[in-house]
């Protein structure tokens, strides 16, 4: 989605938090093609504000998540975060909520938008996918933020585990109307996935909730799925579908479907947001096997990037930051389709000299 107007554009303060593994390689990445894609289109420098989380905050402030960090995010228009290496913390942080999570919970970050297109120059399973997924991102199974205090999992034995699912009919017409407006800018299409003829109550009403919604959007097309025949579709035909919502879990498995089918997970980019404030992700984890040896693939995070200034641009109506966005987008596509690739993608370059090829990309553009 762009912004349809310029404004002035104020300057904008950007969290930059590196995390875990190859987060200390591709975090640079990303904001050394966002500079330059700011300064080709002549917009305000971006004040970037380093915060620590991970493995440095736990050896800096004792935690991976310090209440420091969380603070100043607040005052930040936006954020980059790097992956995070949390099952290789030392107790009891393994064992707790995720950096990552602790953010999406403290700033209620409801929608985690997952394009998956495949990009020019990357074998793809599905060359021709262009769709977005839209998750809910604070309810559902996951048990690390369906509650208030705690978690949705208990044992009241040693031998049964359980889980509590949670949806709420506020949280799914909000994620609805966050696909639903993407969809009006995109090919009009929404599909709602769920499970309702045996989750009946819960993906129940999320399916019930979003279609309700959706008679508010007379111009874009409405359908249905069960979360098991899409994935098949998914695979068979995944070229046919636009924007597809679903809720906590299954957006989080079907958006890894869809970035391998689409070419990789190291192109898979990920916004996390609420109606004020984003955060930049990428899909993928921190492959701390390959981290320090300037071979990690930062496409992921840098398109992750774009979007967040995209976001920005929508939300101040500056056209100026949505122009810098086509151009990394742009950038990243010529330079895959020139061959300048990583390894995953079975290229030869390293982490920095496809960085660079992208920065000079964007520059001439």
């Amino acid at each position: 989605m762009r912004a349809a107007s310029t404004g002035d554009s104020p300057n904008t303060r950007i969290g930059l938090l590196r995390g875990d593994g190859i987060g200390h390689e591709i975090v640079p990445a990303a904001r050394d093609v966002v500079d330059a894609a700011i300064g080709a289109v002549g917009a305000p420098a971006v004040d970037w504000v380093p915060l620590p989380i991970g493995f440095d905050a736990i050896a800096e402030h004792g935690t991976p998540a310090p209440e420091s960090t969380l603070v100043a995010l607040a005052d930040l228009d936006a954020w980059v975060l790097g992956p995070h290496d949390s099952a290789a913390y030392p107790e009891p942080f393994c064992s707790q909520l995720t950096p990552g999570g602790t953010i999406r919970k403290r700033f209620d970050l409801y929608a985690n938008i997952r394009p998956a297109r495949a990009l020019p120059g990357v074998r793809a399973v599905s060359p021709h996918m262009d769709l977005v997924i839209v998750r809910e991102n604070t309810e559902g199974f996951y048990a690390d933020r369906n509650m208030f205090a705690g978690v949705g999992e208990f044992m009241p034995t040693p031998d049964i585990a359980m889980a509590v699912g949670v949806v709420t009919r506020p949280a799914c017409e909000r994620i609805a109307h966050t696909a639903f407006g993407l969809a009006l800018h995109r090919r009009r299409r929404v599909t709602i996935v769920h499970k309702a003829n045996v989750l009946s109550a819960t993906t129940g009403l999320f399916r019930d909730v979003c279609r309700d919604i959706g008679r508010q959007y007379p111009d874009v097309t409405l359908d249905d799925e069960h979360v098991d025949a899409m994935a098949a579709h998914l695979v068979r035909r995944g070229d046919e579908y636009d924007v597809i919502v679903t809720e906590n879990m299954f957006g989080d498995i079907l958006s890894d479907l869809a970035g391998e089918l689409s070419g990789s997970l190291g192109t898979a980019a990920s916004l996390n947001a609420s109606a004020t404030k984003a955060m930049a992700q990428a899909a993928h984890g921190a492959a701390p096997d390959i981290a320090g040896r300037n071979r990690a693939n930062p496409t992921a995070l840098i398109l992750s990037a774009a979007m967040l200034l995209d976001r920005l641009a929508v939300t101040r109506g500056d056209r100026l930051l949505a122009d810098a966005a086509g151009r990394i987008h742009s950038g990243v596509e010529r330079t895959i389709e020139a061959g300048v690739a990583t390894a995953d993608l079975g290229g030869l370059a390293s982490t920095q000299a496809f960085t660079e090829t992208v920065v000079a990309r964007v520059l001439r553009r």
